[in-house]
């Protein structure tokens, strides 16, 4: 037996109408046209659909069998039809995105708060980038975008230029370091490094600065979240580095002090990573709009 959804959208009406006449309204076609096509349904099935010769028009048994399997699959179809206008023009989809920077979450969240409020149909996910290779995920389609310092030129990937930061040495306010105006790489010999639970190629202090030039810190104590971070380097056990607009309370307490990385400072860029194919996509760009003035409104603060 062979259905369609033209019939399964037949019975339907009929049962819904009462009648042939108005069923046909319904479906913009002749009544003549409708009798033709429950004629061949009834004889593809081998049995009778409807009951002969009632008002209203009623289904039989084997009709209304037919009737909840289009109760099933139309409401299902419809829906994948007005997923596909809205992929088509852009306001519908799906958005998962990988983090390369342990700190963004904190930032991204209220990103994606405006988000939704302008895109309620796209799904969003966020997954750790930090376990998993996010730029191959990426191409294989497995994320839709990913946060990253480090671009890369890999054909079918363009990275957009997010905002610029500066990594910053934190440490209590009584910590001897604390009155110097800049810190330097050997300032970290005999300090306790505390960092998010990151490999040490992922972390600025590392890649930027210790790591170039050949020094060990005397411990690294990892630590999920930056709360957390900045409760222990106010209690005097180790020091850190974090972005500054991750620490942008941090000027206002007295607990804590922020200095540059270097004389002459240290400056990274955060990028969007997305298949070259999805730039335009118009919930793409309006995710990465938001990112931009979220991350405007961290640093004026």
């Amino acid at each position: 037996m062979h259905i369609e959804f033209r019939h399964l959208r037949t019975i339907k009406a009929i049962h819904e109408a009462g009648g042939l006449a108005k069923a046909a309204d319904t479906l913009h076609i002749t009544q003549s046209a409708l009798s033709h096509q429950i004629k061949g349904l009834e004889d593809q099935a081998g049995v009778e659909l409807f009951v002969r010769r009632s008002k209203p028009m009623k289904l039989s048994a084997a009709g209304m069998r037919l009737l909840r399997l289009a109760e099933q699959i139309l409401p299902q179809v419809e829906a994948l039809q007005s997923e596909f206008v809205a992929l088509r023009e852009g306001s519908g989809g799906r958005m998962h995105i990988a983090i390369e920077c342990h700190a963004c979450f904190e930032w991204l969240f209220p990103v994606l708060e405006g988000f939704r409020k302008e895109f309620p149909d796209v799904d969003v996910d966020i997954k750790p980038g930090l376990a998993f290779d996010a730029l191959p995920a990426l191409l294989k389609e497995e994320v839709d975008l990913v946060v990253s310092s480090d671009p890369e030129d890999i054909p079918g990937v363009t990275f957009t230029e997010l905002f610029d930061y500066a990594p910053v040495f934190v440490a209590a306010s009584s910590h001897p370091l604390a009155a110097k105006p800049f810190v330097e790489a050997a300032d970290f010999r005999g300090q306790t490094l505390i960092t998010y639970p990151v490999e040490r190629s992922r972390l600025d202090v590392f890649s930027q600065l210790l790591m170039p030039e050949r020094v060990e810190p005397a411990g690294v104590r990892q630590v999920e979240l930056t709360a957390v971070i900045l409760l222990l380097v106010a209690s005097n056990r180790g020091v850190a580095v974090l972005p500054d607009w991750v620490v942008r309370e941090v000027k206002y307490n007295s607990d804590y002090v922020t200095r540059p990385l270097t004389e002459q400072g240290i400056t990274r860029r955060l990028y969007a990573a997305t298949r070259t194919d999805d730039v335009e996509k118009p919930f793409v760009q309006e995710l990465i709009k938001l990112a931009k003035i979220e991350a405007e409104r961290l640093q004026a603060q």
